[in-house]
């Protein structure tokens, strides 16, 4: 039985990419704010929460694995998330049949409806006693956040299914983005990350309507969005752009110094047979002639991109191809993945699969290439004076970030002897060493 106006607690498991961080933390809030406490523990929960990733095969085993071991400790567990439609879903169900349910992404008032529905509380939430921060319920340390700008994607990229499990691309309006990106900054955020599917798309699906922030008529469009949040007065990084022509526009906000000088974009590979079998958006050769226009009008950009080898039907000239590419392209950060097949995926019914030990070695040959790439350009900044933004402090000192690295994926900057800084302290000072992938400031 209920304890009378006591708040029932739920137990939460966030699993994946950045975009299903966000969906996990709009839960969360929801449920903060009618009432529910959000508990760390599997003991104490009357429900558990697994938000789950099912984009590549070793994600989906991970997140089978979350919820054998919710149902191990706690027992009534609730699935959401990537994994939570079509196949994956029976397999859940098969697998576990004693979930309470099982939602798929973004599915926000399914989730809640079933928390309702399996863990009613009569606890009222009471605004002045029970607080739920004005920004929402964040997951990431308090001085970065997430700031998600759409939903779905509208290519059909042959290995992603992404399109399959959260649909066609959905903008959000550039008043409700830039509502909440300013309600992040006065919280205390530094830094914002923007994120979707593909961010180059932001606004196509809407037209590129006239929406409203602070009673100032703005068009819901990439650059529009780029130079209002540069007004903010923080680090802007932005993720998952797609090398069109129009964001171009971005490199002289970039320059200017509106928003930071780095680019997370998806290429994928190097080889333009590859890419046409991948039914990728963009050519390698134009790729190439992109990135040497924005260094020319903006020498400090920092470009990240990641990269699949083992492609069906990807030869060893197309590997080389690949390698040349990186090469030219010469990219400060890269990640690479070894090709996965995935339920549901086109690129399934290609011909002609790499095997398992070539796709190793292709894998250890493109990070030795990138290795290299990386450890030369680091090696430059000695010397430099840069900015850094503290992450962590213990009594051995401070890590932070520069404008070029990203939280979790790129490198770190390391201040030796630095603990009387705090998380989201900004700082400057010269590096005086690097290695493949971090800088120290002296």
């Amino acid at each position: 039985m209920i304890e009378e106006n006591k708040a029932q607690k739920v137990g939460f498991v966030s699993l994946g990419c950045p975009k299903a961080l966000v969906d996990s933390e709009r839960i969360l809030t929801q449920l903060s704010i009618e009432g529910y406490e959000i508990t760390p523990h599997y003991e104490d929960a009357g429900i558990v929460i697994v938000n789950t990733c099912g984009f590549i095969d070793s994600a989906k085993a991970e997140s089978l694995d979350a919820i054998g071991e919710a149902i191990s400790e706690n027992g009534r567990v609730l699935v959401t998330g990537c994994m939570g439609k079509g196949e994956d879903a029976k397999r859940i169900q098969e697998l576990h049949p004693s979930v309470i349910g099982v939602t798929g992404p973004a599915a926000y008032e399914e989730v809640l409806g079933e928390v309702r529905r399996a863990l009613p509380t009569v606890h009222e939430h009471n605004p002045i006693i029970d607080l739920v921060p004005d920004q929402g319920i964040k997951l990431t340390p308090r001085h970065y956040a997430y700031l998600k700008i759409s939903e779905g994607c509208n290519h059909r990229c042959r290995f992603c299914i992404i399109p399959s499990l959260r649909g066609d691309l959905v903008s959000r309006p550039i008043g409700d983005v830039m509502t909440e990106a300013e309600g992040l900054v006065n919280s205390g955020v530094r830094e914002l990350l923007v994120i979707s599917q593909d961010t180059s798309a932001y606004g196509v699906d809407l037209k590129y309507k006239t929406d409203f922030w602070g009673g100032r008529p703005l068009k819901t469009n990439l650059y529009t969005l780029a130079e209002q949040l540069g007004e903010l007065g923080i680090w802007i990084r932005f993720h998952y752009v797609y090398p069109y022509p129009h964001v171009d526009s971005l490199i002289p906000l970039m320059a200017s110094g509106k928003v930071l000088p780095y680019l997370d974009i998806p290429l994928q590979h190097g080889s333009p047979s590859v890419l046409r079998r991948m039914k990728r958006p963009a050519a390698a050769e134009k790729t190439l002639d992109r990135i040497s226009q924005w260094r020319k009008m903006c020498p400090e950009i920092t470009l990240r991109s990641t990269f699949i080898v083992g492609y069906p039907g990807e030869t060893e000239a197309e590997f080389q191809e690949l390698l040349t590419f990186l090469e030219e392209a010469h990219l400060d950060r890269v990640g690479c993945f070894k090709y996965s097949p995935v339920a549901g995926a086109a690129a399934n019914e290609l011909p002609n699969p790499v095997p398992e030990e070539v796709k190793a070695e292709r894998w250890e040959r493109f990070m030795a290439t990138q290795q290299e790439i990386s450890s030369a350009k680091l090696h430059t900044k000695i010397g430099q004076r840069i900015e850094v933004l503290i992450d962590s402090v213990d009594e051995n000192g401070a890590i932070g970030r520069s404008k070029g690295d990203a939280p979790e994926i790129d490198g770190v900057v390391h201040l030796p002897g630095a603990n009387t800084l705090n998380p989201g302290d900004w700082v400057a000072g010269e590096v005086t060493a690097s290695d493949d992938y971090d800088l120290w400031l002296g």
